[in-house]
């Protein structure tokens, strides 16, 4: 009976015992010394050149760096001794002391005409995509509603350097954010509606006002059909 007895409390014991899981490290790197504050300011530096390529006082703002510009501008000034980078006036209305690298130069002399530019669907957020975060929106006059915005699954046509369409998130509404006339609009519509076709993002649109307005018996709305939207009673849809 003792004998029992011990092996029944034996195994509670047992069984009692912390099972050590999970995944463990050497805790000796967190009490390293910090890296050099000068190497740290020249990383940041090539990395926001690099996500950039012509690089501002505004975007280094938007990013929120500790600092702001004035941390990394010699930095920015070394990398230009060593050629990494050039100093200009690449962005017009822009700070005056703008970085970039050889290559963003080279693509900005050979970009084409406005004219000639080829519709490019973005997200708002994307850092290819300055407005709203460097550049201010453009205004038109008399547009009800919220203007646009730079938030996640929202989308922008950029047509050359110009946003010439505004998808709402959720895609309920679009905003034309050049006049109605503008030659533009129907490549920037097209550029969209292939866009969401081809499934590249998985987006839906389901469009119910473009400028504020309603898109139902707006002028607007054989001008969707014809880029492939489908009619409804209440809103015009696309998907891929």
């Amino acid at each position: 009976r003792e004998k029992a007895r011990s092996r029944r409390f034996g195994r509670r014991r047992a069984g009692a015992q912390a099972t050590v899981q999970g995944r463990w490290s050497l805790t000796a790197p967190l009490f390293e010394d910090a890296p050099d504050p000068a190497a740290a300011r020249r990383v940041q530096a090539e990395l926001l050149l690099e996500r950039y390529g012509v690089l501002t006082r505004e975007q280094v703002l938007a990013e929120g760096r500790p600092g702001g510009f004035s941390a990394l501008y010699q930095s920015l000034c070394d990398l230009e001794t060593l050629g990494i980078c050039r100093r200009g006036y690449f962005v017009e209305g822009l700070g005056g002391a703008q970085f970039a690298l050889p290559g963003a130069v080279e693509r900005l002399r050979s970009t084409p005409a406005q004219e000639e530019a080829v519709p490019l669907v973005l997200a708002a957020t994307d850092p290819a995509q300055p407005w709203g975060g460097v550049l201010k929106w453009p205004q038109r006059e008399g547009q009800a509603g919220a203007g646009p915005r730079r938030v996640a699954g929202s989308y922008v046509v950029l047509c050359g350097a110009d946003p010439v369409l505004y998808a709402e998130r959720g895609g309920r509404g679009l905003l034309v954010l050049v006049e109605d006339d503008d030659p533009r609009v129907a490549p920037a519509l097209d550029a969209l509606a292939e866009w969401v076709t081809g499934g590249a993002g998985r987006v839906k649109l389901a469009v119910e006002r473009v400028n504020g307005e309603p898109v139902v018996g707006s002028p607007w709305e054989p001008v969707l059909v014809e880029a492939g939207f489908r009619q409804g009673p209440k809103k015009l849809t696309l998907s891929a």
